[in-house]
């Protein structure tokens, strides 16, 4: 993967359009970021990993929070970056969703997130994927690196080094588990958990199921008389004992079954025959009940027939009867007609007079028809001319109260015009005032913390001229002690001369001088601690110096930033700073405000304009209808005056007609019809006496009396004709039943005693039949209880093996006994990586180090049952001993986590499929290293510009200013937005 070109636009501190051309600085390999505190150095950062994975970590709101706080609503935000990956070059597009306000109206609206992905294909750039879901997919399998894998082997970012170096075991795990992707490992441990508890459950379910059941059939046993008082409880013996008691059972129910069905046959035989018997006596009793009822069928008999002559007469007889009361009823309707016409104060009149009249009114009502809706439509027309008077009137005053407010509206413009010039001068320095603030901020702090390092630098140096003089004299006694040593060599070796012996030395067996001892003899052991005194102080001596050096690079990072001013005087320049920013807020508030104000009141000022001219045009309007109005009623009233006459109304002159009029009809109707019904009452009374002559009845009064209705005639037909039936069916019924009885006695036969014994051999049957089912549902019970103990031994005795297999099998996964180094799963793989990622960065760490440190991997337990497998230490050529992380010095921890993030950052790179980096920031505080450790850094970072591997360096330190001549400059510009240039100098690979 190789970086190309980046464009920053509307992006954190970059307002305008940026570029970084990273292909400048390829020619060195080797390039510095720099720039002030603020700046925005690792903006262009987070830039790369924004295009590329759409979103920033180090920002918790994620992609609302990389819009610039700089842009102007219309101002766009985008980041374009152009790579190369496995030989394809693309070019990735993105913008954040931010919020902007409405171009209309107060409220903002939402601008969507976007993003394009394209590739360059001869020479012409084609879109593959658009949209930041279908970019992000594409990008997945492209870059075959996750974001988390990006920061740890691309961006090296600020703090991710010595984080995971100095690390808690649980810490490192969380880092590796989301590099390494093992989170399937803690899967399987989990798994293994789960099943291990879930097998824990059956276990105990099945020994609660097999002492249920247990218990069950001893209780069953004990209930029903078949345990054994002094054995334990045998459900195969119990269920046998059961089985032979429903066998016994069985017998019992086929005795009493035989015993029902002949008590049965005995009972029957007793009912048929009292049956036979009580059918002979309610045959007798219905003959005799048939003969008392003769009497009265004759009766009916009669009156049927009478009935039947009578049926022919019924019309001409109910003709004239109905005619009659039609006549009476056309009488009683003609009085009282006349007596309502009369009473109206009409004379009497007959038929023909009483129709002219009623013809001339209805010619009358016909004139005066129109005139009775002119005038309901007078009312309507009334009451339409009030309520546009008064819609005039309140016209009018509406139309005053809106020319007042825009009045008062236009002085208020004309004051919002005045002010507004001053307030956007006074906030126009809002930016750089809070720059300056910052700035002064910064200063202020560096001041404060300049001081305190002087002492403790000041401090550090008498330290270390001090531990410089106890090396010196530590080792001005090793020297002394070495040349009396040296000098009482030839006293010792007289010391052990013997005459006659030959000399160690020269081989001769006289010794006539040997020489003397002078004063205190110096031992072997007295150098050793002569020379473990001067390991000692040189040891104390390299710390302060560091300590020493440390203390000067701190109090000179400091002093930089402060620069010459005192404390005092950096906080009354942040004093003064914070007021001018606090005037231009003010200001900027203002302008603001009164800037909305005035949009306010000039869209009121537009509307309150339109809606007067719109209500002048409604009330010119309104007065032309009310002229025409005015004109339509005046007529109205004369048309309504002539037809009305003296009535109220025109409507109570015609409804007074029509009511005279519908009187005039009906009387003239009730005499016509009078006339009409006494003609047909004679021709029908005529017509009746015609018929009845010449018959049995004596008149129409006669006929009446005879007459019955059809369905009372056909029931008196029916009752005959069912009376001699019954009679004929009865005696017949009688002749048999006295043949077949012949020979039995009259008195009834008594079934009560057959029916008792039937009922005792039923009740025998009935226990029988329960006893048998009691006993066969408790052999049933207990085979069923005896087959589920042996079901349940067999499964528990399975089971158990299996929880015992599965709960070591997961115990040891998990890291518990007998696991006895309290290793996981996933902690065992991820240490095998781990080992991996340290021996690549012992690599590194040896050079940088001088061969004095190298990092180790350690399995050893931790303490007080923490998780163990993921330890590192240090181990110190120096001393021979591997010491905790923590113990390294600033530098040496900088040093080490360099070492092991490049590492780190190697082997995740090869388990991402073997992806090539040819491009790698890195991102930290160089400030904490003395010059000779900077000098190994950056050998270190220039060894990695190997086979054309471009490494961009961020930091603020002025050493590296000169050894690094190719850099991009971060700068804020006087506003506040900051800017990048591209210093790429010439001959600079040479």
């Amino acid at each position: 993967m190789r970086l190309h070109r980046l464009e920053l636009e509307g992006f954190g501190p970059f307002r305008e359009r940026q570029v970084v051309d990273f292909d400048a600085l390829a020619g060195d390999g080797l390039f510095l970021i720099a720039g002030r505190t603020g700046a925005g150095k690792s903006s262009i950062l987070d830039g790369v990993c924004f295009a590329l994975y759409g979103g920033v970590p180090r920002y918790e709101g994620g992609e609302r929070r990389v819009r610039s706080d700089h842009c102007e609503p219309d101002d766009p935000t985008r980041v374009v970056l152009e790579l190369t990956i496995a030989g394809s070059r693309w070019r990735v597009s993105r913008a954040p969703e931010f919020e902007r306000p409405k171009r209309r109206g107060a409220g903002v609206t939402k601008v969507a997130a976007d993003a394009l992905l394209e590739e360059l294909v001869a020479g012409e750039w084609i879109g593959r994927a658009a949209g930041p879901r279908d970019v992000a997919l594409a990008l997945d399998e492209i870059l075959g690196l996750t974001q988390q894998q990006f920061l740890q082997v691309v961006l090296l970012a600020q703090n991710r080094f010595s984080q995971f170096l100095l690390a808690k075991n649980d810490e490192r795990q969380r880092v590796l588990r989301t590099l390494f992707g093992t989170h399937v490992h803690g899967e399987y441990e989990r798994r293994l958990d789960e099943r291990r508890r879930a097998s824990e459950q059956i276990r105990r379910v099945d020994e609660e199921l097999l002492a249920r059941l247990r218990a069950e059939a001893a209780e069953l046993a004990e209930e029903n008389g078949l345990a054994d008082a002094d054995a334990p409880a045998d459900a195969a013996r119990m269920t046998e004992r059961a089985e032979y008691r429903a066998r016994t059972a069985t017998d019992e129910v086929d005795r009493a079954f035989d015993a029902v069905r002949a008590a049965e046959v005995a009972r029957a035989a007793a009912e048929a025959l009292q049956d036979r018997q009580l059918a002979r006596t309610r045959s007798r009793r219905a003959l005799a009940e048939l003969d008392e009822q003769a009497a009265g069928v004759e009766a009916a008999r009669v009156r049927l027939a009478l009935a039947r002559d009578a049926e022919a007469l019924r019309d001409v007889v109910r003709a004239a009867a109905g005619a009659r009361a039609a006549a009476e009823a056309a009488a009683q309707a003609e009085a009282d007609q006349r007596t309502g016409w009369i009473a109206a104060g009409e004379p009497d009149r007959g038929i023909a007079e009483l129709r002219a009249l009623e013809e001339r009114l209805t010619g009358e009502l016909a004139r005066w028809a129109d005139a009775v809706e002119v005038e309901r439509l007078l009312e309507g027309e009334a009451v339409a001319a009030r309520e546009l008077r008064a819609r005039e009137t309140s016209l009018g005053e509406e139309l005053a109260q809106r020319a007042a407010a825009r009045d008062t509206i236009e002085t208020e413009l004309a004051d919002l015009a005045r002010r507004l010039p001053g307030l956007v001068a006074a906030a126009a320095v809002l930016d750089g005032a809070r720059a300056a603030r910052d700035d002064a901020r910064t200063r202020r702090d560096a001041a404060v913390r300049a001081e305190v390092l002087r002492a403790e630098s000041a401090s550090a140096e008498v330290a270390r001229l001090a531990r410089a003089r106890d090396v010196q004299e530590a080792s001005a006694a090793v020297a002394t002690l070495l040349q009396h040593r040296l000098a009482g060599f030839a006293g010792e070796l007289a010391g052990a001369l013997v005459a006659g012996e030959p000399c160690a030395v020269c081989g001769a067996v006289e010794h006539p001088a040997p020489a003397r001892v002078e004063g205190v003899a110096v031992t072997e052991e007295d150098i050793a601690a002569a020379e473990r005194e001067r390991d000692r102080a040189l040891g104390a001596a390299t710390a302060a110096t560091e300590a020493a050096l440390d203390a000067r690079a701190a109090y000179e990072a400091a002093a930089a930033i402060a620069g010459d001013a005192t404390a005092i005087d950096a906080e009354e320049a942040l004093a003064a700073a914070e007021a001018a920013v606090a005037t231009a807020v003010a200001a900027d508030a203002d302008r603001d405000r009164d800037g909305r104000r005035r949009d306010e009141l000039a869209v009121a000022h537009e509307e309150l304009s339109g809606g007067i001219e719109g209500l002048g045009a409604d009330a010119a309007a309104l007065r032309e209808r009310l002229v025409a109005l005015d004109g339509r009623i005046a007529a109205a009233r004369a048309t309504v005056e002539t037809a009305r006459g003296e009535h109220p109304s025109v409507a109570a002159r015609i409804a007074e007609t029509e009511a005279r009029r519908e009187r005039a009809r009906a009387f003239a109707e009730a005499l016509s019809e009078r006339a009409a019904r006494e003609s047909v009452v004679a021709d029908a009374e005529a017509a009746r006496d015609a018929r009845i002559a010449g018959t049995l009845f004596r008149d129409a009064g006669a006929v009446e009396a005879a007459l019955v209705e059809r369905a009372e005639q056909e029931a008196l037909d029916r009752g005959v004709r069912e009376h001699e039936t019954a009679v004929g069916v009865e005696k017949e019924r009688l002749f048999a039943l006295e043949l077949e009885l012949a020979d039995v006695p009259e008195e009834p036969v008594d079934v009560a005693a057959a029916r008792a014994s039937e009922a005792d051999a039923r009740t025998g049957w009935t226990r029988a039949v329960q006893a048998q089912a009691q006993a066969t549902q408790l052999a049933e019970r207990l085979g069923a209880l005896r087959d589920g103990i042996g079901a349940a031994e067999d499964a528990d005795r399975e089971r158990a093996e299996e929880h015992r297999v599965l709960t070591r099998l997961a115990d040891t996964v998990a890291g518990r006994a007998p696991n006895t180094m309290r290793m996981s799963l996933e902690t065992f793989v991820l240490a095998a990586e781990l080992e991996e990622i340290v021996d690549a960065a012992n690599v590194r760490l040896g050079e940088m180090s001088a061969g004095r440190f190298r990092l180790q991997h350690t399995d050893a337990l931790a303490r007080r049952n923490a998780a163990s497998g993921l330890g590192l230490e240090v181990f110190d050529a120096y001393t021979g001993r591997a010491r905790s992380p923590q113990s390294l010095s600033g530098g040496e921890t900088f040093l080490a986590s360099l070492a092991l993030a490049l590492g780190l950052a190697e082997v995740v790179s090869a388990r991402a499929g073997g992806i090539r980096l040819d491009t790698l920031f890195v991102d930290e505080g160089f400030g904490s290293l003395d010059v000779e450790t900077l000098d190994l850094a950056l050998t270190t970072l220039d060894a990695l510009r190997a086979g054309g591997r471009t490494v961009g360096v961020i930091s603020h330190v002025e050493a590296m200013r000169e050894q690094l001549p190719a850099r991009l400059a971060v700068e804020a510009t006087p506003r506040g937005p900051s800017v990048i240039r591209q210093e790429v100098f010439e001959g600079l690979a040479s």
